[in-house]
């Protein structure tokens, strides 16, 4: 029997059931909005006309001021068989004038087609220049927002919970002759001396692993949180990472989320805290969810890119790509939306992935559990909790991608 498609504004969702031993999500039981295409867009818009655009252009193109202009209409009411041709004619002769001027505008190069021009120009290989960079810092210091900023799109789930990313995540930014590839790590735990834990999951090993593979280092930490709850493993990280000065990668420091900082003196004070470790070539003052101080960090990073070739193609969002951020996307509405302790070892795994003959996407992703208590958590109430996390995401993955997204989740046990 055809499920029934609900509507957003319905406070119940139903939910799927596979085999008796899940319960998900599937975006084709709900009534989702129309994507905002160009179509769209186009149909919906009204056509509009100000006359003081007209008066403009007719003064610019045909040299008439507003008062000859007024008069001709005023005039124009009452005319005989001959006028009327004449001014066929006339209307004839302005319409070939302005063509011809709507035509020479249109060619006409601006500054931004310029700078598109020379984005989209092929480079070649012997020219590109290329940079690797690790962002590196303690759980919930900003680094998936500061990926997602500096690449312009979603390639990090962002969350208010700790350990968020628990793999590293390439995005890439490509500008003029340079590709600047970012690898977001997850979060470092410490112990209060500063030493890495000796019981760290694996996820946390291979960072460790990782960070002598980047050709620049950027640390980053919370500097507001610094600043009301100071944590020593945090101080240690800093001043461990910037102890002594690697010859083989450069290293930065970066004060984030300095939006929530009140007192901007309070900022030089935690610079001159650590303005004596040697190890980092620069300091920046940032906010990676609002933006501020990335442009300068972006260019000092496109500064520091090496002459070999790239590693991604600019142009083409890679189906790899496109499948990580769709579980990227996934995870981050799991983690908004689950507000108990989360369950960290849930397994969130991609099953399959189709692109349609239509253009459109299905997508199917299981959230596996080792007990019935966290899957009746995660699934809520007839299916509300996975059913709002399933909506929006596909709402999101619809509006990353371009293009319509079935997305199906389900939550199993092992």
């Amino acid at each position: 029997m055809k499920a029934k498609r609900k509507s957003l504004s319905e406070t119940e969702e139903t939910h799927t059931t596979t085999g008796g031993n899940g319960f998900g999500f599937d975006s084709s039981h709900y009534e989702l909005p129309e994507t905002n295409t160009v179509e769209t867009r186009v149909a919906d818009r009204e056509a509009t006309w100000d006359e003081k655009y007209r008066w403009k252009a007719n003064k610019t193109i045909f040299g008439e001021d507003q008062q000859q202009q007024a008069v001709k209409d005023k005039n124009g009411k009452k005319k005989s068989k001959s006028e009327r041709m004449v001014e066929q004619e006339e209307k004839r002769r302005r319409s070939e004038i302005l063509s011809r001027a709507l035509l020479e505008a249109a060619v006409a190069a601006t500054d931004d087609e310029d700078e598109e021009e020379e984005d989209s120009e092929v480079v070649k290989m012997e020219d590109q220049l290329s940079l690797s960079v690790g962002i590196i810092g303690a759980p919930n210091a900003g680094k998936s927002a500061l990926t997602n900023f500096m690449v312009g799109t979603k390639v990090a789930a962002v969350s208010r919970k700790t350990n968020t990313t628990t793999h590293e995540v390439l995005g890439v930014m490509t500008k003029g002759k340079t590709q600047i590839c970012f690898f977001d790590t997850p979060g470092l735990i410490m112990r209060s001396g500063g030493l890495p834990k000796s019981d760290v999951k694996v996820r946390v090993e291979s960072a460790w692993s990782s960070i002598d593979l980047y050709d620049m280092l950027v640390v980053i930490f919370d500097v507001h949180r610094h600043l009301t709850r100071p944590d020593k493993r945090v101080v240690g990280l800093i001043k461990q990472m910037g102890s002594q000065v690697n010859p083989k990668q450069k290293r930065i420091l970066c004060m984030n989320k300095v939006d929530l900082v009140e007192k901007k003196k309070d900022l030089l004070k935690v610079a001159d805290q650590f303005k004596d470790l040697p190890g980092y070539e620069r300091y920046f003052m940032i906010s990676g969810l609002k933006g501020s101080g990335v442009k300068d960090l972006t260019q000092y990073l496109m500064e520091q890119a090496f002459k070999r070739p790239w590693d991604e193609d600019p142009l083409v969002m890679t189906e790899d790509v496109m499948k990580n951020i769709s579980l990227e996307v996934v995870r981050e509405k799991f983690l908004d939306h689950i507000h108990q302790e989360i369950p960290y070892d849930v397994e969130h795994r991609l099953i399959d992935w189709k692109e349609l003959r239509d253009g459109s996407i299905r997508i199917e992703q299981h959230l596996i559990t080792n007990k019935v208590s966290q899957r009746k958590i995660i699934v809520g109430k007839n299916g509300s909790k996975i059913g709002r996390i399933g909506v929006e995401a596909n709402e999101e993955l619809r509006s990353i991608l371009k293009r319509h997204v079935h997305l199906i989740l389900l939550v199993r046990l092992k």
